[in-house]
């Protein structure tokens, strides 16, 4: 039986990325690479919000890719997916560098002003810099994709005996796995590019995998959803209060207990809420899921965009600039999906989309 919750969680969690943006880019925190402060506000009170959602959206994002990878190599072998996984995930972050995201690239360095502040560097340095740059959000399926190939390996080894015994796992086990969330979250962290949290997100993607792809659990987080959710929201009002202002995105903040216990309490609460309340589809929210991957992959070129050719200069005052960055980025990444995903060939470099017909981790069909 197909999971709705699944689907609703991904395409909820990519809408408030993409507000998350906005937000971001006229951050007044200091956080370098966007536009920053445009407003003539002391303090941009809003600005919580990226402290609500920040802690837990990626997090939750690879907790359901988890859950989703179980569920496709119930039907499918280790072969087929490592090649749908290489398709879906490796193409568009490499290849797709070059036919697509290399402008997302030259956008990028505009606003952090790479050229600007390294004066005399060779072409073939401009080159690295805009590709590199042009990751941006696909930083995400990149990890992902290692953390298929690491699955695979680790399924040859645990030959689901480990996924076996994890069925069992009752409210006191899911309560003490926060214990190796909180100290995964102190450990192989990148310096300087700090999305790359290998530690927090490869427990986040094997707890999805080996946990929450059982229904026996998931029917205690639908069970104890009152636990949670104010525990959550408890959490959230102090990482808000004590930390904001702060660099959310980084140490020492990322890494103290409020925190990633919020993001681990937050992740249970919506988990366990959309299993409970939101197992549904109906025909809006299957629109929404169906483009819920091309709204991800090209809603920051929109808001990036707007910030660098009519924000930063001035041209737009604040509130137009922000309206203005909400509809590109929701309105040209679906512009963008809907015309790229058309096109054969390239939309496999973009999309990862094959000209056969490939089933995508949530389950769908698409061709």
């Amino acid at each position: 039986m197909r999971k709705h919750y699944l689907d609703n969680i991904r395409w909820i969690t990519v809408v408030a990325v993409v507000i998350f943006h906005v937000i971001y880019m006229y951050n007044a925190e200091g956080i370098v690479g966007v536009v920053g402060k445009i407003t003539n506000l002391e303090t941009q009170y809003y600005d919580v919000y990226q402290y609500i959602v920040y802690p837990w959206f990626m997090p939750i994002l690879f907790i359901v890719s988890g859950i989703s990878s179980r569920l496709y190599l119930e039907n499918h072998t280790d072969k087929e997916f490592i090649r749908s996984r290489t398709v879906k995930l490796l193409v568009p972050c490499t290849i797709g560098l070059f036919t697509f995201q290399f402008l997302q690239g030259l956008v990028n360095v505009g606003l952090s002003r790479v050229f600007e502040k390294t004066p005399g560097m060779p072409l073939i340095g401009k080159i690295f810099a805009i590709l590199a740059s042009g990751i941006g959000v696909l930083w995400y399926i990149q990890m992902l994709w290692l953390f298929s190939l690491l699955l695979v390996l680790i399924r040859k080894i645990e030959k689901d005996r480990l996924w076996s015994l994890c069925r069992k796992a009752g409210l006191p086990v899911i309560i003490l796995l926060a214990i190796p969330f909180f100290i995964s979250a102190q450990i192989l962290n990148t310096p300087v590019i700090v999305v790359y949290h290998f530690g927090l997100y490869s427990f986040a993607f094997l707890l999805g995998y080996f946990v929450l792809s059982h229904d026996e659990v998931i029917e205690v987080l639908k069970k104890y959803f009152l636990l949670f959710a104010p525990v959550a929201v408890v959490l959230g009002v102090i990482v808000c209060v004590r930390y904001f202002g702060l660099n959310y995105a980084d140490k020492p903040v990322s890494r103290t207990l409020e925190y990633v216990m919020y993001d681990y309490t937050a992740c249970l609460a919506m988990i366990g809420g959309m299993a409970k309340y939101g197992d549904f589809s109906n025909r809006y929210t299957k629109w929404m899921s169906d483009r819920s991957w091309g709204l991800y992959v090209f809603h920051y070129l929109g808001i990036s965009s707007v910030g660098l050719f009519l924000a930063k200069p001035g041209y737009v005052s604040a509130p137009v600039a922000y309206l203005l960055s909400a509809v590109a980025g929701f309105g040209g990444a679906y512009l963008l999906n809907a015309v790229i995903s058309r096109i054969p060939g390239y939309r496999w470099t973009v999309l990862g989309i094959s000209s056969k017909k490939t089933v995508k981790e949530n389950g769908n069909v698409q061709r």
